[in-house]
């Protein structure tokens, strides 16, 4: 079930209010970076610690950064000499960060002025089994006109994605319904995981995959966040020709072979890698689909379509 929206106040207010950790991504969001780092500055939630992170952008968003840190001297700075990815990124950042529950924070997203309250307030009210709470967000342009929400009514009392709460490795393996910048992560969860792994391009499905499997995930019923959409975003590059995502997305189905259970979960499995199967073929990355092939074979009996794949890809090696 989702939780319905509580009340900011009783968050904000409370005497012991844990530490939130924000930890703000940077590489080359200059024309976004003020409207975030401002966004951090309206939230409601006084218990925050702010690391500011730059992956060695280029674009003169290391100089933006450093003006908000002297303003701020209550929040880190932490500019990288190279580009490291933001897995590693943001490990560097969440090692030395001391919060309760974590925010993965892209520089060229906007938090909206209640999201860590009412998301600190959500998971007080939840099982101690809670190792994330996610949200709806809005989805926005370049220019920051909305587009629309992650979340949508789907015309008959529910929303699509169909958002899902409680123990949802199935759910995670099977679709995409998890709007990533709206997560708010307990430190214990992330931390029984070793943080984000470092040898991935991306994080949030293997955080997901690997977290779902001892964790239960909430969905918060509000908008919380505003995701930019824009070309040189993140899910902007993924499964376009010679995209660096495939590869990690190989290596995480892998590690879900290791973790399923039950047959739900396997069928789930065998979906996932059925349709990266289809789009690793669509862009004729002829490795990648003998690769996941070969692991669709370990999770089920391949059917007709995807043994004929398998043979094209041979074929056009």
């Amino acid at each position: 079930m989702a939780a319905s929206a509580p009340t900011a106040s009783s968050a904000s207010a409370h005497p012991a209010a844990p530490v939130v950790t924000v930890v703000a991504l940077c590489h080359n969001h200059a024309p976004f970076l003020r409207e975030a780092l401002d966004s951090i500055l309206a939230q409601t939630y006084p218990q925050l610690e702010v690391w500011l992170v730059d992956d060695a952008s280029t674009d003169g968003s290391p100089a933006i950064l450093r003006e908000y840190a002297a303003r701020c001297p209550g929040w880190h700075l932490l500019l990288l000499p190279e580009n490291v990815g933001n897995c590693r990124a943001f490990n560097q950042a969440f090692r030395q960060s001391r919060g309760e529950f974590v925010i993965d924070f892209a520089t060229d997203d906007v938090l909206l002025p209640e999201r860590v309250a009412l998301q600190v307030a959500a998971f007080r009210s939840a099982d101690a089994t809670v190792g994330m709470v996610y949200s709806n967000a809005e989805l926005i342009d370049e220019a920051g006109h909305l587009l629309g929400r992650h979340h949508q009514p789907d015309g008959a009392g529910g929303l699509r994605p169909r958002p899902a709460s409680g123990w949802v490795l199935a759910d995670v393996l099977a679709r995409y319904f998890i709007s990533t910048p709206t997560m708010l992560m307990r430190r214990a969860c992330l931390a029984a995981l070793g943080g984000y792994d470092e040898t991935l391009a991306y994080e949030d499905f293997d955080f997901w995959v690997r977290a779902s499997r001892d964790w239960q995930f909430l969905y918060l019923d509000a908008v919380t966040t505003r995701k930019r959409k824009h070309p040189r975003s993140m899910s902007a590059r993924a499964y376009q020709p010679h995209d660096p995502y495939l590869t990690s997305t190989i290596r995480v189905c892998e590690k879900a072979l290791a973790l399923v259970r039950t047959p739900a979960e396997r069928r789930a499995l065998a979906t996932r890698v059925r349709w990266e199967l289809r789009q690793a073929a669509r862009r004729r990355r002829h490795a990648e689909v003998r690769e996941l092939y070969s692991l669709l074979r370990q999770v089920t009996r391949p059917a007709l379509p995807e043994r004929a794949l398998a043979i094209w890809s041979g074929l056009f090696a």
